[in-house]
């Protein structure tokens, strides 16, 4: 029996890396807008007090708010599409107003918007069986509408008119004051944040049956300066957020260029796209008396890693997070040494580096993101780790994509930072340094809550074993305890609130489960 019981005994945890925290170093706000979502389940972006949600994607390319159509481009036919109640801008703008989320609006760019459709089948569509009659595939319940593809080739000769009607920046100012005669000015509860459409490059895929031609630098350039113009007219109070590009191709390139700087940027001062786009954004602030047109530089970032949760998949998912930040990370994917070879992209460092040689002021965005897997613990882990990155490198605001269901991993992820036990309680609201000497093991995070001054850390143990580890918390000299919560394998549907843990003299020592969260708090009476 005794051997039985020695073979039952858990295995001691493993000696995990030194932890420590400086009350003093490195502070500065963290932005609530990073916990954004593009959207969420009512009752979970409650529960969050989700901060911001996004009215964007393919669609919004050609959303008229005049009839409530959009059309949906290459993810679904080229279908024009009449939006419920429930779908339309105004709608959207109502119930996150009501709930107290910041919005944000797109506003069309690409020259075109979905004309008068019929609300059901047969829609109107880019790439008409009548006028395409051989097509590789068509929608299985409209028998008319095509892919616009044969042969696994793209078709030309569309027809604009046969789904849209053509407009320009004052079509933006016209939807700007219909939005403001509703809800007010962004200075008065109105829509606070307007983007300059969607993944403009891609213009010539998503919505080729209107936008065949590859975008340039002097059509995203004078699209943008006027579409911003015109929003500023209809509302002085609103921000402006953009362009908006779908990832590293287009950070760097136009469309004309492809994936790395050609022709088009050596006639542009041989500038990067985004580095040209806040140029020539700060060059027409500057010809219009020094006032403000782009707000927020936003890019999309979607690491380019399969959506696998195999364990080769899942190690690379979470090393890939350190392509926000660290300069000597080498992705791993086709942007890295064996594809296009790009330099490490610590790409929150670089956007910033960006905006302070090219428009200084201009706040930094990452309105579509997601590391995947959200249905899976290793999802979730990414995903604390994503949200610690953002807050610890000074990100402004962001909003995931493919937002995770309020029962998957992915949401807890959410819970831990803005409601980790379940009445409203929040990770702090000013960064402060915290250190791991092995952050590929455990990652900390840190921040003061300048609601009661507590100190909360969290740290994520991205190993398949448990870690105890020794933390250190500079400015903290007091002897007390330090509440914890967990979320991890073993319980995957709730946050658990641990044992208190000894805090003596600013030393704290935990064991942090296989795979978890773990977020500690040291209340203020013990600096």
């Amino acid at each position: 029996m005794a051997a039985l019981a020695a073979q039952a005994a858990p295995a001691a945890a493993a000696t995990g890396p030194t932890l420590s925290v400086s009350l003093s170093v490195a502070r500065h706000p963290i932005s609530p807008d990073i916990y954004g979502l593009n959207g969420a389940d009512p009752a979970f972006a409650a529960e969050i007090g989700m901060p911001v949600a996004r009215w964007g994607g393919n669609a919004s390319t050609r959303y008229n708010f005049k009839n409530h159509t959009y059309n949906t481009g290459s993810d679904w036919y080229f279908e024009n599409i009449v939006a419920g109640p429930d779908n339309t801008v105004e709608s959207f703008v109502k119930t996150n107003r009501d709930r107290g989320t910041k919005q944000i609006v797109t506003v069309p760019m690409s020259g075109w918007v979905a004309k008068d459709s019929p609300g059901s089948h047969p829609f109107a569509c880019g790439f008409p069986a009548a006028r395409f009659p051989a097509q590789d595939a068509f929608d299985p319940w409209d028998a008319n509408c095509g892919n616009g593809r044969l042969n696994d080739t793209n078709l030309s000769g569309a027809v604009p008119t046969d789904t849209s009607i053509p407009v320009d920046a004052s079509f933006d100012g016209e939807m700007v004051s219909h939005l403001v005669s509703r809800f007010g000015t962004a200075a008065h509860g109105g829509v606070p944040i307007y983007e300059l459409d969607n993944e403009p490059v891609l213009w010539n895929a998503t919505h080729r049956d209107v936008h065949p031609e590859a975008v340039t630098y002097d059509e995203l350039g004078s699209k943008s300066t006027a579409a911003a113009a015109a929003v500023k007219a209809a509302d002085p109070s609103a921000a402006v957020l953009g362009p908006s590009g779908w990832g590293y191709c287009e950070w760097v390139a136009s469309g004309l260029d492809g994936c790395a700087p050609g022709a088009d940027a050596a006639a542009h001062g041989g500038l990067n796209l985004s580095q040209w786009y806040l140029k020539n954004m700060k060059d027409f602030s500057d010809a219009h008396g020094g006032r403000r047109f782009l707000n927020y530089f936003d890019q999309h970032y979607y690491p380019q890693i399969s959506g696998g949760k195999d364990p080769e998949a899942n190690a690379l998912r979470l090393r890939s997070t350190r392509s926000l930040w660290d300069p000597t990370y080498v992705d791993e994917s086709w942007i890295g040494p064996g594809g296009v070879n790009a330099p490490p992209l610590h790409f929150i460092r670089t956007m910033k580096a960006w905006v302070a040689q090219y428009y200084p002021g201009t706040k930094v965005a990452i309105t579509e993101y997601n590391w995947g897997a959200l249905d899976d613990i290793n999802g979730a882990l990414a995903q604390a780790d994503v949200l610690g990155i953002f807050g610890r490198e000074g990100l402004d605001l962001a909003t995931i994509w493919g937002e995770p269901q309020p029962t998957q991993p992915g949401a807890y992820s959410f819970r831990m930072y803005r409601n980790y036990d379940g009445v409203g309680s929040r990770f702090g609201d000013v960064s402060v340094s915290a250190a791991s000497s092995d952050q590929g093991q455990l990652a900390v995070f840190a921040a003061q809550r300048s609601s009661d001054q507590a100190l909360t850390v969290m740290v994520i143990n991205k190993t398949g074993s448990d870690l105890t580890s020794p933390l250190s918390v500079a400015g903290f000299r007091g002897n007390g305890k330090a509440r914890r919560f967990t979320y991890g394998p073993a319980d995957l549907n709730s946050i658990v609130r641990g044992d208190d843990l000894a805090v003596r003299r600013g030393q704290v020592n935990a064991t942090y489960p296989a795979n978890s969260i773990t977020l500690l708090v040291l209340p203020e009476r013990l600096r």
